[in-house]
């Protein structure tokens, strides 16, 4: 099969990318292409491989097409935590061993070996000495293949409260920790498959059973729906040849049902304010919300290039609220990049301590109601650089976040096209301002922001027992 071409330009790049093409050193504007081949197994499952012969390591990346979105009500952090039972043992590993075979074949835990959960999508990653790639690929295909027939209720207990101590570290216990669950909340409407957070639940937490989970593994965790992507210093013959003796034989799973409706309306509407005591927050805090243009739609580059403009420290809040007025110690924003239905931006700013909470919120809405004004085409030109570079930089590596692999796999997972990464680079270059200035028009108003305005919550006097020790 012909391989796809991936063109970066060779001036922004590591000579250590040339190097792995085998390119010369080119004039200016030239560029390195980056290559990779695909295939369909029969049983379904897409695999992508690209060669990169600079280091004698390999990435293998395999995701999943589920994430919390697909959970139905009642059942939410089902996800996240099926994600956490992908580690506890198939027919051939038992458990604990995923972990432990790799490390001993050089890999590193956290940064070469891990799994994530997210809105979307579920992905597990390792990245190897190219001689063990095998390896990777074999314990990739027992748990893909038999993870169900290991599983028992003291594992999923087990799992259960890891995921419930999460939470408590995570949301419960952390100041602000239940920004993102009450905003999700008031952008997306009860029942909608945003409208509540990855971790989930207690209840739903609680009220899973093994049942449950066996019916999530053969609902979700078949070849049919999921791409393996192996990147790196391969042979593509003999990987192939390792990746039919693995998952050839793994069964097709049914087609998973259709998500429910993601349709909204392109606004919030008036009114969505909550003030939130917080008994662990040092300081008071904003968050404001905006429903925003999804991802996979035309205008989710405008929406990225318009977050990462405002999140800048150069940008209007930062330079406003932290050193112009100094009512804040920090202001930024982001979005999250949701591809169905509508995108998620915060734009935040947390109060010194001791600080009025209705004087931060008052600026942070001054700020945005000029935000047209503060976002000049130079503004959005240095940003587009930086989310340019930021892109470049993590294809350098073969694996982890924004490595090779994984935005192979994403391309395919979200867009059904590998070739989707080859589009990122002049898809942020052509936002325009006039993009980014309707954007503010038409989504930045007081009609689409829902505002979470938090509290310290005042802390009792000490009893005279207390001050007496």
């Amino acid at each position: 099969m012909k391989p796809i071409l991936l063109a970066v330009p060779l001036l922004a790049l590591a000579p250590a990318v040339a190097v792995a093409q085998g390119a010369q050193r080119a004039p200016a504007g030239e560029a390195i292409r980056i290559s990779y081949t695909e295939e369909t197994l029969p049983n379904g499952l897409k695999v992508i491989y690209h060669v990169d012969r600079s280091a004698p390591v390999a990435a293998v990346a395999v995701w999943y097409n589920v994430g919390s979105k697909h959970e139905a009500p009642g059942r939410t952090g089902f996800a996240h935590l099926f994600e956490h039972m992908m580690f506890k043992g198939s027919r051939n590993v038992p458990d604990g061993k995923h972990f432990a075979l790799l490390e001993d074949a050089g890999a590193r835990a956290g940064s070469d070996i891990n799994g994530t959960t997210n809105t979307d999508r579920t992905n597990y990653f390792e990245t190897v000495p190219s001689n063990q790639v095998e390896l990777a690929l074999w314990l990739e295909s027992d748990r893909m293949g038999t993870l169900t027939e290991t599983l028992t209720p003291e594992k999923l207990e087990n799992q259960r409260e890891v995921v419930k101590n999460e939470r408590r570290q995570g949301v419960d216990n952390q100041p602000y920790g239940v920004w993102q669950e009450r905003m999700l909340g008031r952008v997306f409407p009860a029942g909608h498959p945003y409208h509540h957070s990855v971790i989930g639940s207690m209840a739903d937490l609680s009220a899973a059973t093994p049942a449950d989970v066996t019916n999530f593994f053969r609902t979700y965790y078949a070849p049919n729906n999921a791409v393996l992507v192996v990147a790196g210093d391969i042979d593509v013959a003999q990987v192939k040849g390792m990746v039919r003796k693995h998952f050839g034989d793994i069964r097709r799973g049914p087609a998973p049902p259709p998500l429910r409706s993601m349709t909204l309306p392109a606004v919030i509407g008036q009114g969505s304010r909550e003030v939130i005591e917080d008994a662990n927050a040092p300081a008071p805090a904003v968050y404001v919300g905006f429903r925003m243009p999804n991802a996979r739609g035309p205008q989710g580059n405008a929406v990225q290039v318009l977050a990462a403009a405002i999140s800048s420290r150069t940008g209007p809040l930062f330079q406003s609220l932290v050193r112009g007025q100094q009512v804040a110690t920090g202001a930024g924003a982001f979005n999250f990049g949701f591809v169905d239905g509508a995108d998620l931006m915060v734009v935040t700013a947390t109060g010194k301590p001791g600080a009025r909470p209705d004087s931060l919120e008052a600026a942070l809405t001054a700020e945005l109601d000029r935000m047209a004004a503060a976002i000049t085409p130079a503004a959005l030109d240095r940003v587009k650089a930086n989310l340019r570079f930021s892109i470049i930089n993590g294809l350098q590596t073969m694996g982890g976040f924004g490595g090779r692999a994984d935005v192979l796999a994403e391309g395919y997972t979200f867009y059904r096209n590998p070739n989707w990464i080859n589009t990122r680079l002049q898809a942020i270059q052509n936002v325009t301002p006039a993009q980014v200035q309707a954007l503010i028009r038409e989504r930045m108003g007081a009609n689409n922001r829902a505002t979470l305005v938090f509290v310290p919550k005042p802390r009792p006097a000490p009893t005279a027992m207390q001050v007496n020790r």
